[in-house]
């Protein structure tokens, strides 16, 4: 049998020749009058999720702080914390939703956006007073704005960038935020000038495992198949810390560093809740709705154990203990055959997907856990970041990662998701998957030759192809 190193030198030469491949020996042939209908997106996966569980063999101390810190994932917040039912304080005077988990609930806490729209619950909650942006819907995804330019004076688009999330919703109104009359920002004057771009959030399953990649392994992997990748016109790089110089890897563009990190940012960029990490509110709110001491999230130095934890190291913890999810072929719509997964699997690799999506990095050896050690975390993802092209481009630039670059989004758990890509254009109304696939190629994407030797398959082995996605 051929080695990985053969196979990828016969295909680059290949490719020196006819400019980009054509569809590798690896993929089944199946004869194009027997094509089948044209393909589509299976749909979300039924059954069992398959995720949201804490990795196996936990000792009993590290199973109690991930529930701890999935009490805490999942508690709703108000402003300060008097409201019944609503366990934590600190929430705005800005925000985007409520709890972490509400956000992340798909198909478990710790996913992504859910098919029913949280924050169109949160925007009036105790009487608060905000009104609907019409890019947000009940059964839309879950989405924060970033407005990528600033205004001039005069209310005209300048090119000086602005990139910072701004929040959907304020306090005022609110039953517990007496006084506070913070206005919402001008959507609609942004939208007019098109200066909106969205985000919607990134599942964290088996964030421990992509945490504990060491990065001689992502430069490693980043250095493969070099000839191949540039014949097809992939390259990719990490996002780098501008503190340390290490690799960043959480986050749309990998932006940061670390799940605390991930999570101080969120806490308060999301929730509007100040920690230790970011301790200060923002959007400049006026006096009248600010309510407490900052930060809001602490050190809670007179409890024991795991109480003692601030929200957001709590929530770390659930996330870096939070297994990856599992794949299953059971469930996915029209219930297709063993053989047409196998057969998307070598497909996936024949126009290579797999060369960004790598299908798994060995972990460290790390001293959270014994689950984390010297894992084979098969997350398709090289966590590096690519140029995805003029339109996937949102002008936004977070460290190393340029206006229309993103971090390869880890695969795993795909079949249970309902929106993709960064922002969640492509959805079940619209083709879903297969439309996420074919929004990857535009001017500058470095992913047009792969899509191209994925158009050059017929119905039936696109469908195998969406198939085993879908098994993912």
């Amino acid at each position: 049998m051929a080695t990985r190193k053969e196979f990828v030198t016969s295909l680059c030469c290949a490719a020196v020749a006819a400019g980009f491949l054509l569809l590798a020996s690896t993929a089944t042939t199946t004869p194009v009058d027997a094509a089948g209908p044209e393909a589509k997106d299976p749909g979300v996966r039924a059954g069992t999720a398959g995720a949201g569980n804490p990795l196996p063999a936990l000792s009993a101390d590290q199973l109690a702080f991930f529930q701890d810190g999935l009490s805490r994932f999942v508690a709703i917040d108000s402003v300060g914390g008097t409201i019944a039912g609503e366990t934590d304080s600190g929430l705005g005077p800005t925000f985007n939703s409520n709890s972490c988990g509400s956000c992340h609930a798909q198909p478990a806490i710790g996913g992504t956006s859910p098919s029913v729209n949280p924050q169109i619950a949160a925007a009036s909650d105790n009487d608060a007073t905000n009104s609907i942006p019409d890019f947000i819907s009940a059964s839309g995804p879950v989405r924060e704005v970033r407005f990528p330019f600033l205004l001039n004076s005069n209310g005209t688009l300048s090119q000086t960038p602005d990139g910072g999330v701004h929040d959907l919703f304020t306090i005022a109104g609110r039953t517990d935020a007496a006084g506070c009359n913070m206005a919402q920002p001008g959507f609609a004057q942004m939208e007019e000038l098109g200066n909106l771009i969205f985000r919607i959030p990134t599942p964290v399953f088996g964030a421990g495992l992509i945490e504990n990649i060491p990065e001689h392994t992502l430069y490693a992997n980043m250095a493969a198949n070099a000839a191949l990748k540039q014949s097809l016109g992939i390259s990719g790089h990490p996002n780098i810390s501008e503190n340390d110089g290490t690799i960043t890897r959480f986050g749309w563009k990998a932006q940061n560093k670390s799940l605390e990190m991930f999570s101080g940012e969120a806490y308060n960029v999301e929730i509007g809740v100040t920690n230790e990490l970011f301790p200060e509110e923002r959007s400049l709110p006026p006096s009248s709705c600010l309510f407490n001491p900052t930060p809001e999230d602490t050190t809670n130095f007179p409890a024991s154990g795991a109480a003692i934890l601030s929200d957001i190291v709590a929530f770390s913890n659930f996330m870096r203990f939070l297994a990856p999810p599992v794949p299953s072929s059971q469930g996915i719509p029209g219930n297709p055959a063993p053989r047409s997964i196998a057969n998307g699997r070598s497909l996936f690799i024949g126009v290579h997907c797999d060369l960004c999506h790598t299908p798994a990095l060995q972990t460290g050896t790390s001293s959270f856990a014994k689950g984390l050690n010297n894992q084979s975390a098969a997350l398709f993802s090289d966590l590096l970041v690519h140029h995805m092209g003029s339109g996937l481009a949102d002008d936004i630039s977070q460290g190393t990662a340029g206006p229309d670059e993103f971090r390869t989004a880890p695969l795993w758990g795909l079949g249970q998701r309902i929106f993709f890509l960064h922002d969640g254009r492509a959805t079940p109304s619209n083709g879903g998957l297969l439309t996420a696939i074919e929004d990857h190629a535009s001017s500058g994407s470095e992913a047009n030759n792969v899509i191209r030797l994925f158009q050059q398959l017929d119905n039936r082995q696109q469908q195998d192809l969406l198939n085993y996605l879908r098994s993912l």
